[in-house]
């Protein structure tokens, strides 16, 4: 018996529309990084039922992905793009961002829709909003689509997503562009200010279970729940170690269970190291902790005091009964952000999706 991540589209599909009700605007769900680990063919038909304007990606190998699973809404590769990938590109009727004079030309010689990026304080793709003025002619030439930027600290209430929103008007009047279609929202600024005032907001983390804004005025459902089963029961006595490093001794006598999963199944190794709180997990609706290293294919759990049995089914992250593990939570133990333990469960663990 393996373990295994349940994934629940229904939850997908609510928490998409979750976020429309509350930016009153269209999405362009980030389904990249195979739909953040939880199956991008599944998670597309979830959200395809909630009326997206397209869908964003990072790569033309992911763009073309979609295309073979029969989506024809637009498709944004957000990754900036090679000269020697546009016509990759162009065959799959992918939309590409560009920010660079060379490529706008390569593009426009190509034909297609394409959106202008344009970089307001990340630094990371696109057009400087200081030198967008460069690239009028080239821009008015084939007039882009649409236009985006992208926040580097939505979830922050450190005035720097409202400078952003002002240099990226700039940079529209500057081109000429201001009834251009635009998109700037991530997850964490539809959570923070509601309404948008853009055509469309690109939702990410939010649809597959994470938050990223304490306090927020909507939760998402939790999406990925990782399970796995108990396949050893042992005792210990005081002073035993547990698991590599011999980092846990026993202070008292315990009960120990294994479960068949670890690292390789994408759970997070470094839960509970370097100081950081520990983690739990959900067994028979209560929390008992993870003791010692996790390892590649099993981790320990303290079961003294708790009824169990080997073949029990134990949740690592998502809800059982009435308690829930957040990826919030698991990152949180293991000094990692909740993308990544999302990005990380794209292991050797079936997913199982499903609907309610």
């Amino acid at each position: 018996m393996p373990a295994r991540i349940d994934i629940d589209l229904s939850a997908v599909a609510r928490n998409a529309r979750a976020l429309a009700d509350r930016a009153r605007t269209r999405l362009i769900p980030m389904v990249k990084a195979d739909a953040y680990g939880m199956g991008v063919r599944a998670v597309v038909q979830a959200l395809e039922k909630v009326d997206p304007w397209g869908f964003g990606v990072a790569t033309v190998s992911e763009g073309e992905e979609l295309r073979a699973l029969g989506v024809e809404l637009p498709v944004i590769t957000f990754t900036p793009l090679l000269e020697s990938e546009l016509a990759a590109a162009s065959a799959a009727r992918l939309t590409p961002a560009l920010g660079s004079a060379a490529t706008i030309r390569a593009w426009q010689s190509l034909g297609g829709p394409w959106h202008l990026a344009i970089d307001t304080g990340m630094a990371r793709a696109g057009a400087s909003w200081r030198d967008v003025a460069s690239l009028r002619e080239v821009v008015l030439a084939s007039p882009p689509e649409g236009a985006f930027t992208h926040f580097h600290s939505a979830e922050l209430d450190d005035g720097s997503m409202q400078e952003q929103d002002r240099r990226f008007e700039d940079a529209l009047t500057a081109l000429g562009l201001a009834a251009v279609f635009t998109h700037t929202d991530n997850s964490a600024a539809v959570l923070r200010r509601g309404r948008s005032s853009r055509d469309a907001v690109r939702p990410g983390i939010f649809l597959y279970g994470g938050a990223t804004v304490p306090g927020a005025a909507i939760e998402p459902d939790p999406v990925a729940h990782l399970r796995a089963p108990i396949v050893d029961l042992r005792a210990c006595e005081a002073g035993d170690t547990i698991s590599y490093g011999a980092t846990f001794k026993a202070t008292h006598r315990m009960r120990i269970a294994t479960l068949a999963c670890g690292y390789a199944d994408g759970y997070p190794r470094n839960v509970g190291q370097q100081g950081r709180p520990g983690a739990t997990v959900v067994l028979r609706g209560r929390r008992v902790p993870i003791v010692g290293r996790v390892t590649m294919d099993m981790i320990m759990i303290d079961v003294t005091g708790v009824e169990c049995a080997a073949g029990d089914t134990v949740t690592l992250i998502g809800g059982e009964g009435g308690e829930l593990v957040t990826v919030a939570e698991v990152g949180a133990s293991a000094g990692i952000t909740p993308y990544e333990v999302l990005v990380g469960m794209n292991s050797r663990s079936p997913r199982v999706p499903h609907e309610d």
